[in-house]
């Protein structure tokens, strides 16, 4: 995939852009800048697929409520994220002109990425990026919002049919939340980490 016209919007928009052929050739980057710091993780199958989290906690630490390992609860895990000096999350839709969409059922990610760190990574591989902000917004709620509801086999109308959003009144209902950046947040360096391999959701 070519990535010549989202590298220059998103640099354009004010974020730092780095290109990887391969998911190991991304996460061989991360672990050289980011090293000896503590680092949250928002909930992503991009992650988990990278290996990520298993490869930074070697060297730094690291917090991640999918993986507990310092005998913390999920709630106390996803609250030492917000606080970390670095905090790695994937994206549910961007578009080719630099708007990231993410949506959220807890709200922990949408907070974690708005505020609060030194740096924020976003992890996005080929399948993510969509031509405009309407298909980056539909693929968010059709395609991201319906398999990771799928994943916690909710009771809810896209999990029942399987095919979109349907917008329900269900108290399972994952999409809660949206954030929508048509900027990089004041206050924050973001780095977008382009990947040319399907990732995640």
């Amino acid at each position: 995939m070519n990535f010549d016209k989202i590298t220059k919007n998103l640099e354009k928009l004010g974020y730092k852009v780095s290109v990887f052929e391969s998911k190991e050739k991304a996460v061989e980057y991360l672990n050289i800048y980011i090293h000896d710091v503590s680092v949250g993780f928002g909930g992503s199958m991009s992650v988990k697929e990278m290996g990520l989290y298993e490869s930074l906690r070697e060297h730094n630490e690291t917090y991640w409520h999918w993986l507990l390992d310092k005998n913390l609860s999920v709630d106390e895990t996803r609250k030492k994220a917000l606080t970390t000096d670095v905090y790695i999350s994937s994206v549910n839709g961007i578009s080719e002109d630099g708007e990231i969409i993410n949506i959220d059922g807890t709200g922990n990610r949408i907070a974690a990425i708005c505020y609060g760190h030194k740096k924020v990574y976003f992890i996005v591989g080929k399948n993510k990026i969509a031509p405009d902000f309407d298909s980056a917004m539909s693929r968010a709620r059709n395609i991201a919002a319906v398999k990771n509801t799928n994943r916690f086999k909710s009771k809810t109308p896209c999990v029942a049919n399987g095919d979109k959003c349907y917008d329900c009144k269900s108290k399972e209902r994952m999409c809660r939340g949206f954030s929508i950046f048509y900027y990089p947040p004041y206050g924050c360096e973001y780095e977008v980490i382009l990947i040319n391999e399907n990732l995640g959701f």
